[in-house]
């Protein structure tokens, strides 16, 4: 049996929300959360039948996977040696990631927006005794006291899907420590340009790079059922350093060889041409 499309995916959320078309209105922080607290409470059931064994939700210590390209935090190690340390997964989902780093000795808390996500988390957890704390907060208004965390992690978590990002990094440098990691994974910003579509469609560019306006999706009262934000690469970066981080690295995953799997607008197909995922590495200085 095939996997599902993506738009067969969708069908469900978008029926439960009433989704009929789509907008480029810029939308403030509220009307932004709101909407992705429904879409991924409603979407959490079909998002783990299509890519829930591919993230380990449901294996015994989960898995730390960064992007559709398959990068593994334990290959990449880009937060450094873990074993014993307090870290933030911002945007966790069902916390596989957040579940691996237990499994490697470090402190974890996930932290989503969706009780949805986090409840699947839960139920990954009801057979296990490594138990990780979950959160239900969103990520421009942190619950933690400041320098609460030796790191901070976002594998494709809370950063596209939230209005002010800037708020973002400067909340993350405010709970990290001084010597502090964060190192979260986005779509990348090039892949704007082009049709969210995983084949020959997807391949011209029709979109300007520099519009910053939001991907909506409405219902039929103008109300937003989902969102999706847009930075460049330099809005990225300028964003990071105003928060007072430094960039060490920024990743552009090729995409491997052995990865026949489309999600979404990621494939093979595409991404032989130009990269789906950039991966941003920075440090709280001492």
């Amino acid at each position: 049996m095939s996997e599902p499309t993506e738009s067969d995916r969708h069908a469900e959320a978008n029926a439960l929300l009433g989704a009929v078309g789509v907008s480029r209105t810029r939308i403030d922080s509220a009307t932004s959360e709101r909407a992705s607290r429904a879409w991924w409470d409603a979407d959490a059931g079909a998002y783990h039948q299509t890519h829930g064994e591919f993230l380990g939700v449901d294996s015994a210590d989960g898995e730390f996977v960064w992007c559709p390209e398959g990068l593994h935090e334990g290959d990449m190690r880009f937060l450094g040696d873990v074993a014993g340390k307090a870290i933030l997964e911002i945007g966790c989902g069902s916390a596989p990631c957040s579940r691996w780093l237990a499994a490697q000795g470090a402190r974890p808390v996930g932290l989503d927006l969706s009780m949805g996500m986090l409840s699947r988390g839960l139920e990954s957890m009801s057979g296990s005794e490594r138990r990780v704390p979950l959160v239900q907060a969103g990520a421009e208004t942190l619950p933690f006291a400041d320098a609460s965390f030796d790191a901070a992690c976002s594998a494709f978590g809370a950063v596209p899907f939230v209005a002010d990002s800037a708020l973002v990094m400067r909340e993350v440098a405010r709970v990290l420590k001084p010597g502090g990691r964060w190192v979260f994974a986005v779509n990348h910003p090039m892949r704007w340009i082009f049709p969210d579509d995983p084949g020959e469609a997807g391949l011209t560019a029709t979109i300007p790079y520099f519009d910053r306006s939001p991907y909506v999706e409405v219902d039929e009262a103008g109300r937003a059922t989902y969102v999706e934000h847009h930075r460049t690469i330099g809005d990225r970066v300028r964003e990071i350093v105003a928060a007072g981080l430094t960039v060490v690295d920024i990743v552009e995953p090729e995409w491997p060889e052995w990865l026949d799997r489309e999600w979404g607008q990621w494939s093979p197909l595409r991404g032989a041409l130009f990269p789906g995922t950039a991966i941003f590495v920075c440090d709280k200085p001492e």
